[in-house]
This record gives C-alpha cells, sequence and structure tokens, in this order.
C-alpha cells in the first residue's frame, strides 16, 4: 500500500514519539509552518514522558494519564497526525520516502529523526531472565510494578539516576534493595565524590546496601534469576533484578540511510545533518553545542525539548543556533537534586550550605567563573544558579559559599 500527498503543502515527518518529537511537531506549528505534519512512533502510545517512569509512576502515585504530554485533541486540534504502534524500516534519501513496517510509503519534504535511545543491556548470562527490568517505556514499569512487593529482594545495578531512584522506591515499597556499582561510588560520572557520599549516606540510612567498586559476573537461577553473582564471586540473592548502566542512541535508522553517526547522528547547532532534507534532536543526536562550545551528546529532557525548537526553526528558515545551558534532575525519597553546567575542568568546589542537611548547593568554578552548580532542596537558588553559569558570572567563591549574601545579589546588575 502507497501513500501519496500532495504536491501543494510541504510534509514534515517525525520519526519518534517522545519528548522531542512531540516539542518538534508543536513548535512548528508556533512557529507559523503550515505544512502537513507526520509523528510516527513505534509503541501504541502518545508521546509521554519519561522521567516520572523510575519515579512517581513506579510507585504507583499517578496514573498513566498524567504522562502523556499532550492530549489526543491537542495533536487533532493543531493538524497533527499521529502514527502509533508503527515504526520506519527504511529512509530512501534520493526519493524523499519511507518505508513503514505496516507497509505504507511516506513521502516527505522535511524528515526529522527524533528516535531517543534504548537502555544498554547487559552481555552476561541470565540477563534475559524474566524477573530482570530496564527502565525506558511504560510498558517496562508495568512488568515491573507487579513484582515490586513488600518484602521481595531487589537487585540494581548501576548506580546513576535511574538505579538510585528505583532504590528509593523500592524501599518507599518495602522491598530489601542492594545497588551494585561498578565504579568507586555512586553518581561517578556526573558530580564530585562530596555529592556522591552524601548519596550514599542517604540510601544507606534509608536500608539501602550499597556495593561499590564491584562488577557483575552473572545473572543465576533457573526460570528466573535468584542470585546475582559479583565479579569477585560474591552472591547477592534476589527476586527482581532493575538494571540501569547507560543509553544507546538509537541511530541504526539514520547509519542505514548513510547519514554520519558517531555516538549519536551527527548535527550541526542549527540541528541539520549532512542531508539538507533530514534534520534529527534529542538523546539521539552528537551535537554542535553553541553554549559550550564543543560536541557531544546529551541525555535530558530539557536538551530534548531545546534541540527540538531549533530543528522547528531551522525548518521554518530561522537561523538561531542551539546554545541552550544543560540541566537535569533526579528524585530520591524527599530529595529534589538539580544540576545545571557540566563541571568537567572546574579547579574550584565551593558548598553553601551545610551537606549533614538536606538543603545545600554545591558549585564548581574555573578561573573564577561558575562552570556548574548542584541543588538538592534549594528549588528558588537553583534558578539563580541557572543564570550564573548561563551568563558565565565571575564570583567571589567566599561570597558564594556565605549563606548570608543572597545569591541572586551575585548576578551582574542589569
Amino acid at each position: 500500500m502507497t501513500e501519496t500527498t500532495s504536491t501543494e503543502a510541504p510534509v514534515t515527518i517525525i520519526v519518534g514519539a517522545g519528548q522531542a518529537g512531540s516539542e518538534l511537531a508543536t513548535s512548528l506549528r508556533q512557529q507559523g509552518y503550515t505544512g502537513r505534519i507526520l509523528l510516527i512512533g513505534d509503541e501504541p502510545h502518545l508521546p509521554y514522558r519519561r522521567p516520572p517512569l523510575s519515579k512517581a509512576f513506579l510507585a504507583g502515585e499517578v496514573g498513566l494519564e498524567t504522562l502523556f504530554i499532550k492530549p489526543a485533541a491537542t495533536y487533532e486540534k493543531l493538524g497533527i497526525e499521529c502514527l502509533t504502534g508503527v515504526h520506519v524500516e527504511a529512509i530512501d534519501r534520493i526519493a524523499r520516502k519511507l518505508r513503514l513496517s505496516d507497509g505504507r510509503t511516506l513521502h516527505y519534504d522535511w524528515l526529522a529523526l527524533t528516535t531517543g535511545g534504548r537502555p544498554r543491556k547487559l552481555a552476561i548470562a541470565g540477563a534475559d531472565k524474566p524477573n530482570v527490568h530496564y527502565v525506558r517505556t511504560i510498558d517496562d514499569i508495568l512488568r515491573m510494578r507487579e513484582q515490586f512487593q513488600p518484602g521481595k529482594r531487589l537487585a540494581i545495578i548501576g548506580g546513576g539516576y535511574i538505579g538510585l531512584e528505583a532504590a528509593s522506591i523500592g524501599i518507599k515499597k518495602g522491598l530489601k534493595v542492594t545497588v551494585i556499582e561498578a565504579l568507586p561510588r555512586v553518581l561517578a560520572r556526573v558530580t564530585t565524590p562530596e555529592v556522591s557520599a552524601f548519596y550514599e549516606r542517604i540510601h544507606r540510612e534509608r536500608g539501602v546496601e550499597l556495593l561499590t567498586g564491584i562488577g557483575v559476573q552473572a545473572l543465576d537461577g533457573d526460570e528466573q534469576v535468584d542470585t546475582v553473582v559479583l565479579a569477585d564471586g560474591t552472591r547477592v540473592p534476589a527476586d527482581i533484578v532493575v538494571v540501569g548502566v547507560g543509553l544507546v542512541p538509537n541511530t541504526e535508522l539514520a547509519e542505514a540511510a548513510g547519514l554520519e553517526v558517531s555516538n549519536g547522528i551527527v548535527v550541526d547547532a542549527l540541528a541539520r545533518t549532512g542531508d539538507p532534507h533530514i534534520l534529527a534532536a534529542g538523546d539521539c543526536t552528537q551535537h554542535e553545542h553553541g553554549f559550550l562550545g564543543r560536541r557531544l551528546r546529551l541525555e535530558s529532557v530539557p536538551h530534548a525539548m531545546e534541540q527540538a525548537r531549533t530543528a522547528a526553526g531551522t525548518i521554518c528558515g530561522r537561523t538561531d543556533p542551539y546554545r541552550a545551558v544543560p540541566w537535569f534532575w533526579s528524585d530520591q525519597y524527599d530529595l529534589k537534586l538539580q544540576m545545571v553546567g557540566l563541571s568537567e575542568g572546574f579547579d574550584r568546589f565551593v558548598v553553601r550550605g551545610d551537606m549533614n542537611t538536606n538543603a545545600f548547593m554545591t558549585f564548581y568554578l574555573k578561573d573564577g567563573v561558575v562552570l556548574a552548580a548542584d541543588a538538592v532542596n534549594r528549588p528558588q537558588e537553583f534558578g539563580v544558579a541557572k543564570r550564573l553559569v548561563g551568563e558565565r558570572v565571575p564570583v567571589d567563591p567566599v561570597a558564594l559559599a556565605d549563606e548570608s549574601v543572597p545569591l541572586k545579589t551575585l548576578l551582574p546588575a542589569a
């Protein structure tokens, strides 16, 4: 079956119905695009938010309907066609056509790849057993929730955001939780030893057993995993295993089409690939970042949304490069961790507040300028921190640490 389209109006097809895809589609309309928009997703659901999956949705505190970014009526009102439960099998760049898994062929004038990523799988024995879970989709969490029963032994492989968020929900649900991290400390890829130590203390105080600096050798058991075998031979009993060891960008479709791929679909600061009719945005991109001044891949909802808006602007004829300051967050127990900027290369570390309490900030400086900041339960001051980082403000480290000095007074005068 072949679908043809009118030559009078341009057609934009967005492949990937996640946060970036939804934002790109609606941004096109907001920026005046009047052509046809098709949003294609391989899950049966409309675009939904993924951050709550390992937080409130796993805990059963919110329902499915709260996850959706926008209701179906909004897409209908904006004239955005959502094709769910179908995936793109191939891109014909010469003919500018897509072949779908249901047999359809679609023409495009603009193609945007917002394909996101998938959990990195464990390449060890037993990793395919039914009580081994990954956190990425609604269906993943629905399967996990059935098994999160009081008294069950939960083994979490990976001490990053996903692993620690799942641990906090496990404790809340009355499970016996063990977190296994191959690196010497939790959150090692995103923060300092001091902040890692704070979170390790919090989790241990809540009852989590933390095993750091040790890898996993195998997952033992017959029909299901009942033991996690560590690299040194230690055996950790488990009824449920959750794996959070990183994300793999979904680049296969782009690579098969001959687009440049290098730890992500390579795009410039306007979200353009090497093909003048194809853009990409979100977790799947290796992009030129205007603010950071270098090429990298980011995994963050704010990044996905900002880059999607840039891509929409490019389609609409604008030339505003993507340069938003990256920021992230994580909810664990009653703690909200908010992080802005990237701390790589800092030469001074400043603490504002008392790290023995559950409300403080940390700042990362380079040559007296704030590169990045972490805020634990300091949402108002975090807003100021975003400006300090975004405006590359030189600050006095002593004043930064002094809570009697209002943080906003360190911003430059208007």
